[in-house]
Formats: C-alpha cells, sequence, structure tokens
C-alpha cells in the first residue's frame, strides 16, 4: 500500500474509533477519507476530528442542503521520481 494510503488509514481508523463510519478510496493521485458527521458532536470530540484530518494535506467540511454534513480529507500520493513522470506525451 502506498505511503498515502497508510496515512490514510491511519486517519480512518482515529475517525473510527471516535465512532464515526468512514469510506476510504484510492484515485491515481490521491487516497480520500470520508465520514458522515452526525448533528450534536461535541466540542471535544470535533477536537480530535480536527486533530486526526491535520495529517492529511487537505481535508474539509461539505454540508447540503439536507442537512447531510461529510468530512473528508485527501492524502496526496508521492509523485514518481523516475520512469513515466509526465505521462506519454513527456517520453523522450
Amino acid at each position: 500500500m502506498p505511503a498515502s494510503g497508510v496515512s490514510a488509514e491511519a486517519i480512518a481508523a482515529r475517525l473510527s474509533a471516535l465512532g464515526f463510519l468512514t469510506r476510504v478510496e484510492e484515485h491515481p493521485r490521491h487516497t480520500t477519507v470520508e465520514a458522515e458527521m452526525p448533528d450534536g458532536v461535541s466540542a471535544e470530540t470535533w477536537q480530535e476530528v480536527l486533530d486526526a484530518v491535520s495529517a492529511a494535506d487537505h481535508f474539509g467540511l461539505l454540508a447540503t442542503s439536507l442537512n447531510a454534513r461529510t468530512l473528508w480529507a485527501v492524502v496526496r500520493k508521492a509523485v514518481p521520481t523516475t520512469g513515466d513522470v509526465g505521462g506519454p506525451s513527456h517520453q523522450r
């Protein structure tokens, strides 16, 4: 598993330990973690949530008009140092 997957799994584990159902998805350039955030989360729990997602490269909270709130975090994958870095059009 790439380092981004390990970091994302660690974030997901911390959120799961707080009682949130998490989803982890691998993408070509990053790994995402999502968790549904119910109403009534205590200030202490929010602090722990923020501590967990602070390990990510980006994170945020998506709130919809249906009162659904989804916490998301993105961990970027490392850029390859050799080989096909720029894709087929950049090969020599």
